[in-house]
């Protein structure tokens, strides 16, 4: 390997990069939970069909859109590298291969439009995500990750590396992306049958709580490992991560116990998702005590943001507004107050120093990012209705989409029926039996003139 090579910072961004993996099974699960029993397959379907669609367009052309040498004002890269074509073994980024840095952010490509999909659940078909992801992916998120992670000297993406906007692991170019086109699509598919009438409870929360899990344990490969070394900065990322999430979660639930009056496991879940996604843009730029400050502010606005979905009339239905766009803009604003100097070129935030200049940066990176984004995805969520059709049909939203989109259905209730009634089958058998079993024996009655060979009518039955 060439000079600079570094056996241990590979080793940690290749593990980083399978614990982000990770994170799109925990989120279908996440998602899985929530949704209706009669959805839970195809929420869980429309993530993995991420991880197929997103992995091959990244080999073929979305590394090179995104990391290759910028072509045209820091707005997207070139295609030097279709096909990962002019990539050696010994090309480093850093101290690592180019091809681990290639496969730590394709997990970063993956999981972004899986987000999307909660916010449509139950009544998307599956053959229109597909056609969805592959064009947003093409035409959003490649463009996005380019100006918000590509570095180049000055060179590089126009937000990132031209105009300073911090966002060390992706509040804007994963989160505030996704939430962006979630609201899009809800506007364009239109709110489920039922919206605000029927209940529409999560059928699994420790379906929920496992994803949830899952997406924490990941989500520090996600940001520490956005560092590309075991160094300082990735552990003081672990640490703001954990903390950050921690404190979300206790926020969350102190805002839904004074607006509700309990504090739910749904509650615990959402808020911890909402923390994490908050400190992903800050977790390289502030401290533990100001990480503790971000997730208290986003656990709280989180759970009022989630509600604004039925005073406004759209049907997010997994809260993807409420927690990845919010919570994502609330990160990322929050940089421009608490960051201490630790990454890029050394900003600092207002309470550091540093005035309102970086705050101003970072309210033009969730500004543009949420409009480019909005309006792209509004676009192409029609062109694909229009297309194929992106909804399906009353009938089939009302019936379960499971069985419609993929000919089968999470629980086997027919089995459960089948063995109860079997066993409530044996059990009335074995009543009739002791009944039968319990009752005195008839004897009747001889009379003396009778023969005692003769038998009577009883007798013989």
């Amino acid at each position: 390997m060439p000079d600079g090579f570094s056996a241990g910072d590979t080793a940690f961004v290749l593990i980083s990069a399978a614990l982000v993996m990770l994170m799109t099974p925990g989120l279908a699960f996440f998602y899985g939970g929530m949704v209706r029993a009669k959805s839970t397959l195809n929420m869980l379907a429309m993530s993995f069909l991420s991880l197929g669609i997103v992995s091959v367009l990244w080999v073929l052309y979305g590394y090179s859109l995104s990391f290759g040498s910028d072509s045209f004002a820091g707005l997207i890269g070139n295609l030097d590298h279709l096909g990962m074509r002019g990539i050696g073994l010994d090309e480093l980024t850093g101290s690592i291969p180019v091809t681990a840095f290639a496969l730590f952010q394709l997990m970063f490509a993956v999981i972004t439009p899986a987000l999307i999909s909660g916010a449509v659940a139950d009544r998307a078909r599956f053959a229109a995500w597909g056609l969805f992801i592959a064009l947003w992916v093409t035409i959003v998120y490649f463009p996005v990750a380019h100006w918000v992670f590509f570095f180049d000297g000055g060179d590089g993406g126009w937000l990132g590396d031209r105009n300073g906007v911090i966002d060390f692991a992706g509040g804007t170019a994963v989160h505030i992306n996704a939430g962006a086109a979630g609201l899009a699509l809800c506007l364009v598919l239109g709110k489920r049958i039922g919206f605000k009438r029927d209940p529409m409870r999560p059928h699994s929360l420790p379906l929920v709580m496992l994803g949830s899990g899952l997406l924490w344990f990941g989500w520090f490969g996600f940001n520490a490992g956005s560092a590309l070394a075991a160094n300082g900065v990735a552990a003081m990322a672990m640490v703001n991560t954990q903390v950050a999430t921690g404190a979300a979660l206790v926020g969350w639930l102190v805002c839904e116990r004074f607006r509700h009056g309990a504090c739910t496991t749904l509650g615990a879940a959402s808020g911890a998702v909402a923390g994490l996604v908050a400190i992903t843009p800050a977790c390289g730029s502030v401290s533990p005590l100001g990480a503790v400050a971000i997730g208290l502010v986003a656990g709280a606005v989180c759970c009022a943001a989630v509600s604004l979905k039925y005073r406004w009339g759209f049907d997010d239905s997994l809260d993807v507004v409420g927690v990845h766009a919010v919570g994502g803009a609330i990160g990322s604003l929050l940089v421009g107050l608490f960051a201490t100097g630790g990454v890029g070129q050394g900003a600092r935030g207002l309470f550091y120093g540093g005035g309102i200049g970086q705050l101003g940066k970072q309210a033009m990176g969730v500004a543009v990012v949420a409009a480019y984004s909005f309006v792209l995805s509004w676009l192409l969520a029609r062109a694909v209705d229009r297309l194929v059709g992106f909804r399906v049909s009353g009938e089939v939203e009302v019936a379960g989409i499971d069985q419609a989109e993929h000919a089968e259905s999470a629980y086997d209730f027919s089995a459960v029926g089948a063995g109860l009634a079997r066993a409530a089958s044996g059990l009335t058998g074995a009543a009739v039996g002791t009944a039968a079993a319990e009752k005195p024996a008839v004897k009747p009655a001889v009379k003396p003139a009778e023969k005692p060979a003769e038998k009577t009518e009883v007798d013989a039955r």
